[in-house]
């Protein structure tokens, strides 16, 4: 939980950073490319969190990754590496695109799926959960093959976890614990 509160922490000083800069849109545009490609690359995904790869190789990888983002995105990865906390980049990112969306009054969902939504359920999905939050809302869809079939639905603080693979897991623990 702790993680949570330090990457909400991250993400204020860069939104608050963003709008002194009048730079929203641009740094929101670089934290979705961040999630995009940490999502897509299991190997940046391993080299974000071992601790065996020093600091300055992740920020030079990050930095090279990266080339082109706004001067601000390329000091909240330099900010990371040097607090030791760029095991949180991802998830600072998510939570930069959720504080900038509530500053402009809609919200984002994250969807995330084993396989890409279509445009009937994206829709869908779109049109209830606008429906429960009373928000305009933007759906972001993550694709995770490793949750079999269902969803995971997460929009600001809330998370919905429809998943085989939660399910299997629960069920697993009342197996162990009935034995």
């Amino acid at each position: 939980m702790s993680n949570s509160r330090a990457a909400i922490r991250y993400a204020k000083a860069i939104l608050d950073l963003a709008v002194d800069n009048k730079a929203t849109d641009a740094i929101e545009k670089d934290m979705r490319s961040i999630i995009a490609t940490v999502s897509d690359s299991a190997e940046l995904r391993e080299m974000l969190a071992s601790p065996v790869i020093k600091g300055s190789d992740k920020k030079q990888v990050l930095l090279e990754v990266f080339k082109g983002s706004h001067a601000i995105s390329e000091g909240l990865i330099s900010m990371l590496i040097d607090n030791k906390r760029v095991s949180l980049l991802n998830e600072v990112a998510e939570k930069y695109i959720i504080l900038n969306e509530q500053l402009k009054g809609e919200g984002v969902a994250f969807v995330t799926t084993a396989v890409a939504l279509t445009a009937d359920m994206e829709k869908k999905i779109l049109k209830k959960v606008e429906s429960m939050t009373g928000n305009k809302v933007v759906l972001e869809n993550k694709i995770d093959e490793s949750i079999v079939g269902g969803f995971i639905l997460r929009v600001g603080d809330l998370q919905y976890d429809a998943s085989i693979a939660n399910k299997l897991s629960n069920l697993k623990r009342e197996f162990a614990t009935s034995l």
